[in-house]
């Protein structure tokens, strides 16, 4: 009767069983479900939850130990900032966990994972031993458990990470919206606090250029969410550093944006007076926003909106045409893709796909295609360990002295220079 009491608290098991086979069918994983305080709950872990890597490290007492405190931590982490966790575990396996919740109340969570970013090497069964080396384990075990850990790539594992959020949440009908509200304002801090870190590394003139703010009433009268998004945060962050502390200032900053962001809504084809209205209910909401998260969040709701309001008018068709191609560009950017097969993809001619781009970007979809693969470039230098030459194809390009001389031309400097700035300046900046 406990077991049954347990899972009815946390989600029907026809919920679940619905969600682990549709999962199951799309990623090839199990799943395994965990209540607040962490302890598995039965019923409902897929049969294959614990592979045998894992199940060798949870033999030992210390390695079990460690194997509940890395999923307790993670359940904390998870529901506390209303988003997937991703995390490589004690042992240097991924390690995926989902909350659950309905409106403001936390349920347990979901994990997944028990997998590897990338093929077994040395490099990597060493990592893995060091993080081992104080439980006995055989090593020839270890490493035979290793090489039958599924190797899914990240963005893979992002992805389904975010599936199984979606789809926990349309199956067992529970209420999201206070987990959405945080996930979006943690989203957004991170955003904004990552550009700020950047542009602190990069030594940056901290100004606030009106070249942003034409750049983001371009992206909201074409209806383009992602890139209004990333402008945004960016002249918040800009923001924030100037005006740390200061609320009143902070609220007058974010009236002079939503102003920005009505007028582009209206040159995008949205009725004055309906933008009139919003404007008014959000002038009067921000009087009672008494800290900077919420301020933030406050002009983000007000661009999703405003956004939503450009794709309903009529005037927006033309950008529907070419979402088809900033879709296909933004899927698959990491291959050899070709003009031809961007404007198949968008069901238009290339000539006239090139034409309805360059009028409502403001730029070529070459230059989009560019920049897309450029930004990624940079994070995966930031990030990761990657070499240039695995990270110049990892984003699309044949060829490492091309993708070096576009590289310089965009951000100023080569792939190995940014890196090496950005590692010197992390040193000088990290705490004694």
């Amino acid at each position: 009767m406990a077991k049954k009491s347990q899972s009815a608290k946390f989600l029907k098991q026809e919920y679940f069983d619905k969600i682990e086979g549709v999962f199951r069918r799309h990623f090839q994983l199990g799943l395994e479900a965990t209540d607040n305080g962490g302890k598995n709950i039965q019923q409902m872990c897929s049969g294959d939850c614990l592979p045998r890597f894992c199940r060798l490290v949870r033999s030992k007492a210390k390695g079990l130990r460690r194997c509940k405190e890395e999923r307790l931590r993670s359940l904390g982490i998870a529901i506390e900032t209303g988003q997937s966790y991703i995390t490589l575990c004690h042992a240097g396996i991924v390690l995926v966990c989902v909350p659950v919740m309905d409106k403001d109340r936390a349920l347990g969570g979901i994990f997944f994972g028990k997998c590897l970013w990338e093929p077994v090497t040395k490099v990597l069964i060493g990592d893995v031993k060091r993080r081992l080396e104080d439980i006995s384990i055989d090593e020839k075990k270890l490493v035979g458990t290793m090489r039958e850990l599924p190797v899914i790539q990240g963005r893979k594992i992002n992805e389904a990470s975010e599936f199984l959020f979606d789809l926990l949440y349309e199956v067992a009908g529970f209420d999201p919206r206070v987990i959405r509200w945080r996930r979006e304002r943690s989203e957004q801090q991170s955003q904004i606090g990552q550009f700020i870190q950047e542009q602190k590394k990069l030594g940056t003139e901290w100004q606030y250029p009106l070249e942003s703010e034409r750049e983001l009433m371009g992206k909201v009268k074409i209806g383009d969410r992602t890139g209004a998004k990333e402008i945004l945060n960016s002249i918040l962050g800009t923001i924030l550093f100037k005006d740390i502390g200061e609320l009143g200032i902070l609220k007058a900053r974010m009236l002079e944006l939503l102003s920005i962001l009505s007028r582009s809504a209206v040159e995008g084809g949205v009725d004055i007076d309906v933008m009139l209205e919003k404007n008014l209910a959000y002038v009067n909401k921000v009087m009672h926003i008494d800290n900077q998260e919420d301020l933030c969040a406050w002009i983000s709701r007000a661009l999703n909106e405003f956004i939503e309001l450009v794709y309903s008018s009529q005037d927006a068709k033309k950008v529907t045409q070419i979402r088809p191609a900033i879709n296909y560009i933004d899927a698959n950017f990491d291959k050899l893709i070709t003009l031809a097969e961007v404007a198949r993809a968008s069901h238009l001619s290339v000539s006239r796909l090139a034409h309805l781009f360059k009028e409502q970007m403001g730029i070529t979809i070459i230059d989009y295609l560019t920049s897309v693969r450029i930004e990624r470039a940079k994070q995966l230098l930031l990030a990761t360990e990657q070499n240039c030459t695995e990270i110049c194809f990892e984003v699309g390009y044949n060829n490492q002295s091309y993708f070096t001389r576009t590289f310089k031309s965009l951000v100023g400097m080569t792939p190995r220079q940014f890196r090496a700035r950005n590692k010197r300046k992390e040193k000088l900046s990290s705490p004694l």
